[in-house]
């Protein structure tokens, strides 16, 4: 609770900031400045009514609001971050006299915004293709072609037609099997079900894998059960599964139901000679994989934090934020993830889907 006091408290003092700086950024009269600085927090109040009301409202119309007010917070991120440089570069006397309000530093800050968010959706379309070569110190009778990815989030902001995209890229891999490390469905259900992505996940030619994550919580975890049960996803919530008699695949509940199931009671009784693949949507705790005797697992969640300078934070909150990691035996993958939570930019991070090549010890 007090993370999220913190972060409003954070957000508020953004929003007044960026707006003062907004109404003071051109040579306005003084009416037109307060109009901007009040239609500033307008905006603001009308993004979080509907973030909080957003399963409440039609359908229709949060197809709308959702992503622009997702958006806005990026938004609001870059004007903090930008106004905070001018602020700053105002104390060199040399150029306090060029960053003095005028309409040439109006249009230079429009032109820098808009070249970051060009560049940054730019980026998060381009969905990068990660090979990764995983050999287990296990028998393996056959490699396995497997791909991974998290962090869908289907929903307002991600639908269909990207989805119908993604499920192209995976049947083109032609992979033995899926892996998907939770966050498939992003909050409200209602979007998923009326645009039928049901049938498109089930488009994917191969056996599916998932395990759950945070998002799937959001809003009532049974919705989002019910609309998996309608796929030919196999959900594994601290649950094992056998693939081909090879390999076992155990996913974890979220990190969320802090009543999870622990690895050593899920991977109590397996055989120890078969390789054992784990998805753990949330990153924490590396090390019980290790103590659990699992070779690899795949995780999600972090994004990497999204947008620069979040991946420079999250990169501090977890032992491993993104990419190829190892303890011992076990080896990890955290994925930046395929889709997105909030507006569609990536900036400093990528969006992903893993191809992994697992092998066994060569006798």
């Amino acid at each position: 609770m007090n993370i999220i006091i913190s972060a409003l408290l954070l957000m508020l003092t953004g929003v007044g900031y960026s707006g003062w700086r907004l109404a003071t950024l051109a040579p306005l009269p003084p009416l037109w400045r307060w109009i901007i600085g009040l239609g500033w927090g307008v905006i603001f109040v009308v993004v979080m009514l509907c973030f909080i009301m957003r399963t409440q409202i039609p359908v229709a119309v949060s197809r709308i609001l959702n992503p622009l007010g997702l958006s806005w917070m990026v938004y609001l991120l870059y004007l903090v971050m930008i106004f905070l440089a001018i602020d700053l570069l105002r104390l060199i006397p040399l150029l306090r006299p060029w960053l003095q309000p005028s309409w040439p530093l109006a249009g230079g800050v429009l032109c820098v915004l808009m070249v970051i968010f060009s560049w940054g959706s730019y980026t998060y379309h381009q969905k990068v293709r990660v090979p990764l070569e995983i050999q287990v110190e296990k028998p393996l009778e056959k490699p396995l072609k497997i791909i991974g990815i998290s962090d869908l989030h289907l929903g307002y902001t991600i639908g269909r037609d990207e989805l119908e995209g993604w499920v192209e890229r995976i049947n083109a891999e032609k992979p033995d099997l899926v892996l998907i490390a939770g966050d498939i469905v992003d909050g409200d259900v209602r979007p998923v079900v009326e645009d039928r992505l049901a049938e498109v996940l089930n488009r994917i030619e191969a056996p599916i894998y998932a395990s759950l994550g945070n998002h799937e919580y959001f809003g009532g975890e049974a919705h989002r059960r019910q609309f998996l049960s309608q796929t030919k996803i196999q959900l594994l919530c601290d649950s094992v599964a056998t693939f081909g008699d090879a390999v076992y695949l155990i996913g974890r509940d979220d990190a969320t139901n802090t009543g999870r199931k622990s690895l050593q009671q899920l991977t109590a009784g397996l055989d120890p000679s078969k390789p054992i693949l784990v998805l753990d949507h949330q990153p924490h705790h590396l090390e019980q994989a290790e103590l659990a005797g699992v070779d690899f697992q795949l995780s999600g969640h972090t994004h990497r934090g999204q947008v620069f300078p979040l991946n420079l934070l999250v990169d501090r909150m977890y032992e491993r934020s993104h990419g190829y990691h190892r303890r011992g035996k076990t080896q990890y993958y955290v994925s930046s993830g395929i889709g997105i939570w909030g507006g569609k930019y990536r900036i400093g991070t990528q969006s992903e889907y893993v191809v992994i090549h697992l092998s066994g010890r060569a006798d």
